[in-house]
This record gives C-alpha cells, sequence and structure tokens, in this order.
C-alpha cells in the first residue's frame, strides 16, 4: 500500500527526477525560450561547462560521480544550464537530459503540503512546449530516504524495519557497513532498490535509495508513467518501514 500521510519530519532527504532523450544539437538555441517561461519559478540560473563524463552508480553517498572519458583524450565538453528555485530545489538542462532536485518537498502529491508532482508538470509542460520531443528513452524518479536507528543492534533494528540484511548471520552490532542492491522489473517498470547501514555525523543510519525508471515512453505520457514511478516506489517504502519509523515522522522537529 503507498504512502498516504504527509509527515512534518520525513525520512526523505533528496528526491530527483530525470527525463533522457535523444542528444539535440539545437538546444543552445532555445534554452532562452524554456528559460523565459519558467523564470517565476526558477530565477537563478547560470551556465556550466564540463568536461565529456560518464555517469556511475556510486551507491547513497552521491548521485553521481564524474569519471573522465578514455575514448576520448581531449573530451569536447557540454553545457549544462542550471536553474535554481528559492525554495531549493534545481533543474539542470543538457542537450540529451533535463532533471530536477529537491531536498525542500515533503510529498510528490498529497494534499497538505507543496506537491513536488506540481513542480515536475510545470517543467514538463514548458519544456515539451519548446521542445517538440517524439520519444523520450528513460524517465526516472529516486527517493533517497536517510532512516534513524536509535539503537544499533538487531532486536531494535527489526522493529523498526523490515530489512533484506542477513542479520541472522551478522550481528548489526558489529558491522561498521552494510549494503544491499538489486534491481527488478515490476510490470513495465524498473526498480533499482538500495539498503545501506552508513555513519552519518556521529550517529548510524539506514539509507534507502529506490530508483523508479521506465524505457522508451511516449512524451505525452511521462507525468502518468511518473506517478506510476511513485506509487511503486512508495509501496516498497511502506513494506520496508514499520511503526516506530512513522512515529518518528509525525515529530515536529526540534
Amino acid at each position: 500500500m503507498a504512502i498516504e500521510e504527509v509527515f512534518p519530519n520525513p525520512t526523505v532527504k533528496q528526491v530527483i527526477f530525470q527525463i533522457v532523450f535523444p542528444n539535440l544539437f539545437y538546444m543552445e538555441k532555445i534554452i532562452g525560450e524554456f528559460q523565459l517561461q519558467i523564470t517565476d519559478q526558477f530565477p537563478d540560473s547560470s551556465l556550466l561547462h564540463r568536461r565529456q563524463f560518464a555517469w556511475a552508480d556510486v551507491g547513497p553517498d552521491a548521485k553521481f560521480i564524474e569519471l573522465e572519458s578514455k575514448l576520448d583524450k581531449e573530451p569536447t565538453g557540454q553545457n549544462i544550464w542550471q536553474f535554481k528555485s528559492p525554495k531549493n530545489f534545481q533543474l539542470n538542462v543538457m542537450n540529451s537530459s533535463l532533471d530536477i532536485t529537491s531536498t525542500y518537498h515533503k510529498t510528490y502529491s498529497l494534499e497538505g503540503a507543496e506537491k513536488f508532482r506540481d513542480i515536475i508538470e510545470l517543467v514538463l509542460c514548458k519544456f515539451l512546449k519548446v521542445v517538440p520531443l517524439q520519444i523520450i528513452n528513460r524517465i526516472g524518479l529516486r527517493y533517497i530516504d536517510e532512516c534513524p536507528i536509535p539503537s544499533k543492534n538487531n532486536s531494535v533494528f527489526r522493529r523498526y524495519y523490515d530489512s533484506i540484511f542477513p542479520l541472522d548471520r551478522f550481528e548489526l552490532s558489529s558491522a561498521s557497513e552494510m549494503d544491499f542492491k538489486t534491481v527488478v522489473k515490476r510490470g513495465k517498470y524498473y526498480l533499482r532498490y538500495v539498503e545501506s547501514l552508513k555513519k552519518v555525523g556521529e550517529n548510524y543510519k539506514l539509507i534507502l535509495d529506490f530508483d523508479g525508471f521506465a524505457l522508451k515512453i511516449n512524451p505525452k505520457d511521462c507525468l502518468t508513467v511518473t506517478d506510476n514511478l511513485h506509487k511503486l516506489i512508495s509501496i516498497e517504502y511502506e513494506k520496508t518501514i514499520k511503526e516506530p519509523v512513522k512515529k518518528y515522522m509525525r515529530k515536529q522537529k526540534v
């Protein structure tokens, strides 16, 4: 069952929406028109220039890392048009992708707080008017949660989480780190699920990393697909956490 409650103190720390599309060589000519469409929401803009790079999965510690291309000793580089909101979410546009990252939103679509879905819908509507894509190669929705571990022992941990960790074999109290990752297909969609035991500051946390994605999508179906990815992720999150975590999230931040 999907989460149907807006929590004042959610465990989610970062949510990322991304579309990947065929490389558009004329992006530089039309990005100004798109910028005018979104200035109200994203008034802070900048142009970044990066060397050619490859995306590499580095787990929950970071979204991406850059790796110098081994195929070209003198990379040509690419532009990243970056737009920021006063509410601390960021939009990046490149020749073949668009992504929105938020550390601000507490809900995707539930009433009671500002919705991340509204920002996705606004950006997609403006972007697709300027860039009439015929196909979207990939849509991704990713949530990274930083979850409490009140006491680093098996009995407490099991009260809080229905975890994949092999706790019958490896005692949590003796572990400095634990990691689990799987990529599974759920109907038409895919889910990359990661659990990691990590020390954050002075305390250990359970990092949950959900990355739902779909391939080869008609642009008119983009928001519907994103809604379905959110539901898929929300159901898996609900399966992982238990009532003590919900009680933690219902408490106001001090």
